[in-house]
């Protein structure tokens, strides 16, 4: 674990090797360990992940915990890490950090991968109503359990895997559990996306309830110039937990070692 210089920034973990760096931005009640299972399969490789601002070992960095706070967070990060040539791997919520970031268009930057991101313009679904709803998905044990088992997820995990998923909902402040939900989930970045230049992968779960691949082929896929989308079968939303091996091919695929 690499201690940031600056104590107002996201604790990381820094893992030197071949470049370029993948940095993988985690979703909306995960963590840094929500890649272990990607990281572990790419030995000899440079990574570095992040518990964002307001969660796990960073839940205790005061807001606020919007998107372009925790883009800034992000970047700041890798200049602390010395980071100076990268890909982005963003997931869900940490898609459309991606986004933004990559439409800043920092000179370090290679290209960015989306797995199962939120997209540019929010779906039609996504109502005051759902949104209200969904502020309360990580109130109790037993809602984590409901929305891990029936929503995010369409495979069997390990108990193991249950387990972090189910600790790290629940490791977020009240103002960063509730910041995705009633605001940044429904903020329109169309204008922002459409300013990226770098190369960009869509990877889509073919059973993920909660971006459904229809919803990045329209929501997403035409704001990015030249995107190649990828659909990994029998998975849900939780890519990186449920279908690790499939995801780590499309990422060194794209992003190879040079």
């Amino acid at each position: 674990m690499n201690m940031p210089q600056q104590s107002l920034l996201p604790v990381y973990d820094h893992t030197p090797g071949a470049g370029p760096t993948l940095v993988f931005l985690h979703y909306w009640g995960g963590s840094a360990r929500t890649w272990d299972l990607v990281v572990d399969r790419l030995a000899g490789r440079d990574t570095l992940t992040m518990d964002f601002r307001g969660w796990s070992r960073s839940s205790s960095l005061p807001g606020p915990y919007t998107l372009s706070q925790l883009a800034d967070d992000t970047l700041a990060v890798i200049a602390d890490a010395g980071v100076t040539d990268y890909v982005l791997v963003g997931h869900s919520m940490g898609g459309k950090i991606a986004q933004l970031i990559a439409a800043a268009r920092p000179a370090a930057l290679r290209g960015i991968v989306l797995v199962g991101s939120a997209p540019a313009k929010p779906a039609v679904e996504i109502t005051p109503e759902y949104r209200t709803g969904l502020s309360h998905a990580y109130d109790s044990d037993e809602s984590v359990a409901d929305a891990r088992d029936h929503i995010l997820t369409a495979t069997e995990l390990p108990e193991s895997v249950k387990a972090r998923i189910a600790t790290d909902s629940r490791a977020g402040a009240d103002a960063a559990r509730t910041e995705w939900p009633l605001h940044g989930i429904a903020k329109d970045i169309c204008e922002q996306t459409c300013m990226i230049s770098v190369p960009a992968l869509v990877i889509a779960g073919e059973n993920d309830r909660v971006e459904p691949v229809g919803v990045l082929v329209s929501n997403l896929v035409p704001y990015l110039s030249g995107a190649d989308v990828m659909v990994i079968a029998n998975t849900g939303h939780l890519i990186p937990l449920e279908a690790p091996a499939a995801l780590v091919d499309a990422i060194t695929g794209f992003a190879p070692t040079t």
